[in-house]
């Protein structure tokens, strides 16, 4: 096959159109010559226009697993020490106010939770993440972090998609798309759920592959109950499914054929269909987790006596797995606590409450993560996976009624580990209060672009045109953090 051609059969006889193979034996005998292997190396190895635009240089992580906290965790009860609040506690804010999402405003409330130096590097963590707070040495956290929206589904698209609102894909879909799959019986873009989660406030658009090709779109994985994924069990004998299979792609490889360029759709429907008969083997074994000691078990809190913690725990414990076989870009989801506004979607939105709910929201994660991170580093894993740990927006360091919190996207706090990123190192601050960053803002295009070159991919570069213009994960915007960059 030449190299400038986008759609002839990268080897073997012509494709057959759809009449050969309906009416001739022949055709159909052509047909099952060109089956499901032969088109997947051709089209990574044969046409060169379908080969992933990356990576631009070498790369620092090859896996990212994105710990979301949906719902707006408070950076001054964590990761965020502010003792002035103590000294102000009862007082009206001596700085302008912008306007709440309930406007029910109260006085400088102080942490619910002491903050203490932790590790070597002495990083205040609060009493809220004492396993997060041993394992600050593994990380950077950034102090200076802002959002533009303050509502939850505006801010959870945006911090998924670089855009407020559904049609564009999310981050795992880009990086599937720059870098392509590297595990070979599973997606390269999985999130994983637990039986009380759901997708956060957007829905599944926040995993869209939006205008990308199809096969970017990520897989929904339950990391808990008899069915990971809805259908994965053969509804008939192996080798039958595999000849019926090979029938459909045979038909639609010469549907291809036929209509020529500008069918993308078509040929992420292939993709998808092999990935899907792959999968029906590698998904049991994946989430199969009786070769792990109960050691490694333990470590996790997959015996804890909180069913949420071992929830998440079972979702930390696969998300290490998922990239020990090459998964690109993994997502975990909290569940519930159900108190103080906190629901499945935004588990973390406590407007009141705030010490109880968040309390248990901690909990749920604060020893699965902290394993997460121990057990990559002793694998070796780390150094190769970059871990993310971020939410929407923060909370206000005034009260919302008498214990809660409002939402506040203008300072708050994420964290970010392994993946050539700087250990026990804090980057920017907000004020004296907490209110707004002030220090080094950060945003999401900065975080997304930092985060893409790790993978070895300018974010500049990485661009998909659609409806006449070229779009990227950080729109116009994002510059890479290279002070924390190790």
């Amino acid at each position: 096959m030449s190299e400038g051609s986008r759609d002839a059969v990268p080897t073997g006889p012509r494709a057959p159109k759809p009449a050969d193979v309906c009416l001739s034996r022949r055709g159909f005998l052509r047909a099952g010559s060109c089956g499901f292997g032969v088109l997947a190396s051709g089209a990574l190895l044969g046409d060169p226009s379908r080969r992933p635009p990356g990576p631009h240089f070498a790369p620092r992580a090859r896996s990212v697993i994105f710990c979301y906290m949906s719902g707006g965790l408070s950076h001054v009860d964590s990761f965020d020490p502010k003792p002035e609040l103590e000294r102000r506690a009862g007082q009206a804010m001596p700085v302008p106010v912008e306007r709440t999402q309930f406007n029910n405003n109260g006085t400088i409330r102080p942490s619910f939770w002491r903050f203490r130096p932790r590790g070597e590097s002495g990083i205040e963590v609060s009493d809220l993440f004492p396993h997060l707070g041993d394992c600050v040495d593994r990380m950077t956290v950034v102090r200076s972090m802002t959002a533009p929206f303050s509502e939850h589904a505006q801010g959870n698209l945006f911090a998924h998609t670089g855009f407020p609102f559904s049609g564009h894909p999310s981050a795992g879909a880009w990086m599937g798309f720059g870098l392509g799959n590297a595990a070979e019986d599973l997606p390269g873009y999985v999130v994983l759920q637990s039986r009380e989660t759901s997708a956060p406030h957007g829905g599944v658009a926040n995993f869209s592959s939006g205008f990308l090709p199809g096969q970017h779109e990520a897989s929904l994985l339950r990391a808990d109950g008899e069915v990971p994924v809805r259908n994965i069990r053969p509804a008939e004998h192996g080798r039958l499914q595999r000849r019926r299979l090979d029938f459909v792609r045979a038909l639609d490889q010469g549907l291809a054929a036929e209509l020529g360029q500008g069918y993308p759709a078509l040929e992420a429907a292939m993709r998808n269909q092999e990935i899907a008969f792959r999968m029906q083997s590698a998904v049991p074994d994946l989430v199969d987790i009786g070769d792990e000691p109960e050691s490694v078990r333990s470590l996790y809190g997959l015996d804890s006596s909180d069913g949420r913690t071992a929830a998440y725990g079972r979702q930390c414990l696969l998300a290490r797995r998922l990239v020990e076989r090459g998964v690109r870009f993994i997502e975990l989801s909290t569940l519930a606590a159900n108190l103080g506004g906190g629901n499945a979607a935004n588990p973390w939105d406590h407007h009141s409450s705030l010490e109880r709910g968040h309390g248990l929201m901690a909990r749920q994660v604060d020893q699965p993560l902290a394993a997460l991170l121990v057990d990559l580093d002793r694998r070796g894993l780390l150094d190769e996976t970059l871990v993310v740990f971020a939410g929407e927006f923060g909370r206000t360091p005034f009260s919302q009624g008498s214990d809660g919190r409002d939402h506040n996207p203008y300072g708050f706090s994420i964290w970010l580990a392994g993946g050539g990123i700087r250990r026990g190192h804090v980057h920017g601050a907000t004020d004296d209060l907490g209110y707004r960053a002030v220090e080094d803002p950060c945003t999401f295009y900065d975080l997304w672009a930092t985060i893409l070159h790790q993978l070895g991919l300018d974010h500049e570069r990485l661009t998909f045109r659609f409806g006449g213009r070229d779009y990227r994960l950080t729109d116009v915007h994002g510059r890479v953090l290279t002070r924390i960059l190790a």
